[in-house]
């Protein structure tokens, strides 16, 4: 049995509000919750139980999936009652796994967006005998990130946590937060405390000398942080740009779930997603974003590269650009909000209040 945990405590503060009533990777991309696109792709990939190590809303989780029979899996879910961090989430549903002490088992973070070929990291861990092996991807900057050079076979030699000057930023691979373990590796993470397997787990066991191998796939790669980031994701898996056997219809320009209302000369475009229930009315047009369940757009309004939250409402004429709109909130007609504006749950704009501001 090949088997898995997906690491989906954090609280996703980055991501508010979308993430104030729903945990990260329960936000919808592309029609249906983020989660369901990586154990999709983790159960193609031969992963028959998966153990979701929770922690944030943590009752979210269970009443969706369930034991997860119709993914094909066999799910089984573990909270957190206080933060242990990525080593201790790890540790902490050590218990649930069924693996012997040399077996592998895949280690997924919750907010990645990915093409990795799982079952050719498998086999990279395999054939090197490695400890732990990690996905690494290479990125034009990566200041943001913690840097893994190898030698040339693929060994890992360092761990170099979010380098600043140009003399630290010695390669351009970057953990990306995909990994196998040895079942004994997770055995031996220290028990009911937290650990960071990036700041302690991993160069703990370089300095002991474990083989910590690397293996880069630069195929589709993104980190879901951000809003920004979210909105792209739920795109591009739309378009197809990132793989995904869980998308719930046909790639394309759009996407639209049964039960949304689209006016005839309302225009989708570039991967739009629009959620069960929702309305698109005439005029409107709506370009590389997500609308989700039960939110109105209202007549002649224009969206881009943005993210309108569950039954929030979006007056006629307004103009949203890389902006969030959070569950519930109210956006009269004609404002205009740009650039990363973030508007909250519930909150309420009048008409024409706003002008491209970034004080909301």
């Amino acid at each position: 049995m090949t088997e898995a945990i997906l690491l989906v405590g954090g609280r996703g503060t980055r991501l508010r509000p979308l993430t104030v009533h729903t945990p990260k990777p329960m936000v919808p991309a592309a029609g249906v919750p983020f989660l369901t696109h990586q154990l999709a792709r983790a159960r193609a990939a031969g992963v028959e139980h998966v153990v979701l190590a929770t922690s944030y809303l943590a009752e979210v989780f269970e009443p969706y999936f369930g034991d997860g029979a119709d993914l094909g899996l066999h799910l089984e879910y573990v909270t957190e009652e206080e933060p242990l961090g990525t080593g201790g989430a790890i540790r902490n549903v050590a218990s649930r796994l069924h693996s012997a002490p040399g077996d592998p088992v895949l280690v997924f973070n919750g907010d990645i967006l990915t093409g990795l070929d799982i079952r050719a990291l498998l086999r990279t861990h395999t054939s090197t005998g490695a400890d732990v092996s990690l996905h690494l991807t290479r990125v034009a900057d990566p200041r943001a990130f913690g840097l893994v050079p190898t030698d040339a076979g693929g060994r890992v030699t360092a761990f170099l946590e979010k380098p600043q000057t140009p003399e630290e930023i010695v390669t351009d691979q970057i953990n990306a937060g995909a990994y196998v373990f040895d079942r004994s590796v997770i055995d031996a993470i220290p028990h009911d405390r937290p650990v960071s397997v990036e700041r302690e787990t991993f160069p703990g066991l370089l300095a002991d000398g474990a083989h910590l191998q690397g293996m880069v796939d630069s195929t589709y790669w993104l980190d879901l942080g951000t809003p920004q980031a979210f909105v792209r994701g739920s795109a591009d898996l739309v378009l197809g740009r990132a793989p995904s056997p869980a998308v719930p219809g046909r790639r394309g320009e759009r996407l639209v779930l049964d039960g949304a209302e689209v006016a005839p000369d309302a225009k989708l475009t570039g991967g739009t997603a629009v959620g069960a229930g929702a309305v698109i009315s005439a005029g409107a047009r709506v370009h590389g974003s997500t609308v989700l369940g039960g939110a109105v757009v209202g007549p002649g309004a224009v969206v881009r590269d943005s993210l309108v939250g569950t039954g929030a409402r979006i007056g006629a004429r307004t103009v949203l650009e890389g902006a969030v709109i959070g569950d519930g909130a109210v956006v009269g007609e004609d404002n205009e909000l740009r650039d990363g504006i973030r508007v909250w749950c519930g909150a309420r704009l009048e008409a024409g209040s706003v002008r491209f501001s970034s004080d909301c």
